[in-house]
């Protein structure tokens, strides 16, 4: 998901700029309350900033869709953790927490299932002199709980406790709700993050603490029409409105035709299971026998098992970031580079594989040199295809070496000619063509092509997974039905 060059990172970093607050809010006749979603541009300052959090941000994904976090100080009460990387989450919303209330920028995020801010008494990390934080004093609605909460991630946890009181979206006011206020955010995700927490829309069977999520206590207190909520993600760049999030139904203006419903069949997340993929109008085989998903709209791409999302990026002509520098270096110091990284990989393997080498048992020699022993050929014949091998030895090594966070990029002048990529999910097909699954980043000389398709590996009992992340909901308009417990998807209008 970032590329870039490392000698940037520090000024573009000190470059970040908190979005505005004042977002808009609506409540019409039509019982819907509408809250106005912000986009944040994808920048190479977010894409080089989350390549410092390289190894962090897959631990935080691969805990938030497979490992547990802890409440208390025991760490007997434990729950599905519910945290990832969201340095590259789009769209931000507004809430107040408090009366009177005090005003936060969050991620309506299906991912996740806890509303939690920074607190005033956030006071040893920086990340909290970034953003705005609770302040209970302040209210006086505010009820103490006091339970401590961790949701931890990679290399550390967030921290910090419980509390209750009213939380307003829109023009709706949720009393008493639970949420935890943090008071230790020790990683940069949170120092460079354009938002100040997180609002979770997932099922309280993933809520740490056990906590009755916000939208739960919306449904209960009969605040919504019905029980539903849907989002519209607003892709078009040249306008300012980053779409909306409608709570009890959906905007008819935001979609075309029919919604395709599918039961959720896993409570947690909003998980349901799809069919086979197809890139161009050919079935690839890699969900010929259903695949589990989830829809998530704190996530920004389309995550996938590694082996799917290399034969996806395959496809559509996408390599790895870093593989291409590789190639870059090797074309200059080729042969420099495979002994000293030759002793610690066997890529000759593969060259096998493909006729270029033969192995011998131990290690792998040229099918030209081989034949030279066995049948007494040119040399000079030999010599030219084991430079042969030898070329596709260190080819190998950069296509092995893994790009940050996963990324892949495409020469975004083939965007035209690269094919879509479908996915089964009832009885229809949902297409994405190349320049919807494709994100464009920077501006003419500078601009580079990022493919919207990322790896990532949720081990048993929760995967493997697929997460559909803003890259799908930005095209087809997402509703959860809470009350049917089920998730429709429509072309977005």
């Amino acid at each position: 998901m970032e590329t870039g060059r490392g000698c940037l990172a520090i000024p573009l970093l000190l470059s970040f700029l908190l979005l505005p607050l004042g977002f808009p809010t609506t409540g019409a006749a039509d019982g819907l309350i509408r809250i106005g979603l912000r986009r944040k541009p994808l920048g190479e300052n977010g894409r080089i900033a989350a390549r410092l959090l390289d190894k962090e941000g897959k631990d935080l994904m691969a805990r938030r869709y497979g490992l547990r976090g802890g409440v208390g100080s025991n760490g007997e009460d434990e729950d599905i953790v519910s945290l990832k990387n969201y340095l590259n989450a789009q769209y931000f919303g507004e809430i107040g927490i408090g009366t009177p209330a005090q005003k936060f920028t969050v991620i309506f995020d299906t991912g996740s299932s806890n509303l939690w801010i920074p607190s005033s008494k956030c006071i040893l990390s920086v990340a909290c002199y970034f953003h705005s934080k609770y302040k209970s004093s302040a209210s006086s609605t505010y009820q103490k709980n006091g339970k401590s909460a961790e949701i931890h991630y990679g290399s550390g946890s967030i921290s910090g406790f419980f509390s209750e009181d009213h939380v307003t979206i829109g023009n709706l006011i949720v009393k008493n709700q639970d949420f935890i206020e943090a008071t230790s955010e020790p990683s940069i995700t949170f120092l460079v993050a354009k938002f100040d927490g997180i609002l979770g829309l997932g099922f309280q069977e993933i809520s740490v603490g056990n906590a009755v999520p916000v939208w739960y206590n919306m449904v209960n207190q009969g605040l919504i029409k019905d029980p539903v909520f849907s989002f519209w993600f607003n892709r078009n760049a040249e306008e300012g409105e980053g779409g909306e999030i409608v709570f009890g139904g959906a905007d008819p203006n935001h979609y075309k035709g029919e919604h395709v419903y599918v039961p959720v069949s896993q409570k947690g997340y909003w998980q349901f299971n799809m069919g086979d993929l197809l890139i161009g109008d050919e079935a690839t085989g890699l969900c010929s026998g259903g695949c589990a998903v989830i829809a998530d709209s704190g996530t920004s791409l389309i995550a996938g098992p590694m082996p799917a999302i290399a034969e996806i990026n395959k496809r559509i002509g996408a390599s790895g970031v870093v593989s291409q520098e590789c190639k870059a270096v090797v074309a200059q110091y080729g042969q420099r580079i495979f002994e000293m990284m030759i002793s610690q990989t066997q890529p000759t393997k593969m060259c096998s594989q493909i006729g270029l080498c033969a192995s011998d048992g131990t290690g792998a020699v040229s099918i030209a040199i081989e034949s030279v022993v066995n049948e007494n050929k040119d040399v000079s014949s030999g010599l030219r295809n084991d430079a042969m091998c030898n070329a596709c030895e260190m080819a190998l090594l950069c296509e092995r070496l893994p790009s940050p966070m996963g990324e892949s990029s495409v020469d975004c002048a083939a965007i035209p000619s690269m094919p879509s990529v479908s996915f089964t999910i009832g009885d229809r097909i949902f297409k994405l063509q190349p320049e919807q699954y494709i994100l464009k980043v920077g501006e003419e000389a500078e601009e580079q092509c990022i493919s919207g398709f990322t790896a990532l590996d949720v081990p048993p009992p929760r995967g493997p997974l697929w997460i559909l992340g803003d890259v799908f909901m930005g095209v087809y308009h997402t509703v959860f039905d809470y009350g049917n417990s089920r998730v429709g998807f429509a072309q977005a209008a």
